[in-house]
């Protein structure tokens, strides 16, 4: 019973397809397939039970041509969408392979045909067909953008950048020059990883043309003039960072404490560091500027500076620093502060540290590149009285 229902199924399906190209074959004048997504719907449950032998039989008996195309690909969608990679890819496969199918829609099922196999991560395959359609006028810039995300994926950054930039030839799109800038700051940081300081300076400053704001790069840069022993630079570029994105300072401030720390002049270093936070105040910021203070002038004069910015801009890592030195300058530890101490600390323990301002992806380190949404530049330090 079960094998007679299937075939009377399967009749149904191929006379539908064969309704379809009927419809597809009249004129002008009358109804296009206007309920499309209805027909794909009636034909949704013989999708789900069929073996992928009937599937194909169906598939096979829809006409092609200009008003079945769009039906075609829906029907390609709907399988990737579902995870069912191997029946979207037979769907387009089988578009494609139809001598009858226009020709001005093959671009369009080329790059469906992509996008499968890069759900099924057969990058090559993917990547071929993607090269393929980077000159089609239409569809040239999807599939590059695709192919950049391959690259990515595969961490090839001197394909990525290589790609990007043909797109920025034809396009003055300043989230495409932010993108490349941060690939090539990848090839700058994979410079400095082997020690090669001239070309991961010469990236960074590549970086930086592309973009100006470009936190990154000028961090690189930064590290490398701290290699080179020119301390004072070093500085310089750190305090660059406020200007160009000051939600970064904090990755920053630590360089320059250390650096400040190692090589510098700490009188200096609180002049500097009184100015930023008068223009970007952070917690971050704050208890950098307390550290130089209290070797400057003493703890006493620490803690009133904290105090009264911590009346102005609450903080859990600051009261947390307070009650440490009010502790010590007091000579004891009271219960009472060990107490505090320890349930802020709590409070902080699995608390994430970065959010991305994109997708919300929250974590406890820096992504240069975000894992959930895939852009550069998006996870931030996170502001609040438990953060920043």
């Amino acid at each position: 019973m079960d094998i007679v229902f299937q075939w009377l199924l399967l009749t149904i399906a191929v006379a539908v397809g064969w309704f379809v190209g009927r419809l597809g074959g009249r004129s002008r004048t009358r109804t296009k397939i206007s309920d499309e997504e209805s027909v794909k719907d009636r034909l949704q449950f013989l999708f789900t039970n069929y073996s992928d032998q009937a599937v194909d039989n169906f598939v096979q008996s829809l006409a092609v041509n200009k008003d079945t195309v769009s039906l075609h690909l829906s029907i390609g969608r709907h399988f990737r969408n579902k995870g069912e990679t191997d029946r979207a890819i037979l769907v387009h496969q089988n578009l494609l392979a139809r001598p009858e199918l226009p020709p001005r829609f093959s671009p369009q099922v080329t790059l469906e045909l992509a996008m499968d196999f890069l759900n099924a991560g057969l990058l090559d395959r993917a990547e071929a067909l993607l090269q393929q359609l980077m000159g089609d006028r239409e569809y040239g810039r999807k599939a590059a953008q695709q192919l950049i995300d391959l690259y990515q994926r595969e961490r090839e950054w001197g394909k990525a950048s290589d790609v990007a930039r043909t797109l920025t030839k034809n396009d003055a799109d300043p989230a495409m020059y932010k993108d490349l800038a941060y690939l090539t700051c990848e090839l700058a940081e994979q410079a400095l990883s082997q020690d090669d300081r001239w070309a991961a300076q010469k990236f960074a400053k590549q970086a930086l043309d592309y973009d100006r704001s470009c936190v990154r790069a000028t961090l690189i840069l930064m590290e490398i003039l701290i290699r080179q022993g020119s301390y004072r630079e070093a500085g310089n570029q750190g305090l660059k960072v406020f200007d160009q994105n000051p939600d970064f300072g904090p990755e920053s401030i630590d360089r320059l404490m250390k650096l400040e720390h190692e090589h510098g002049d700490i009188g200096r270093l609180v002049k500097k560091l009184r100015k930023l936070y008068e223009v970007y105040p952070s917690t971050s910021l704050l208890l950098a500027l307390v550290e130089s203070v209290e070797r400057v002038s003493g703890r006493a004069a620490a803690i009133d500076l904290l105090r009264q910015e911590l009346e102005i801009r609450p903080s859990v890592r600051a009261l947390l620093r307070l009650v440490e030195m009010a502790g010590y300058e007091k000579g004891m530890t009271t219960d009472e502060g060990r107490l505090v101490s320890r349930i802020g600390l709590l409070i902080l323990a699995n608390r994430p540290v970065y959010r991305c301002v994109s997708c919300g992806f929250s974590g406890q380190q820096l992504h240069w590149l975000c894992p959930s949404c895939k852009q550069w530049e998006a996870v931030r330090p996170i502001q609040g009285v438990e953060a920043e």
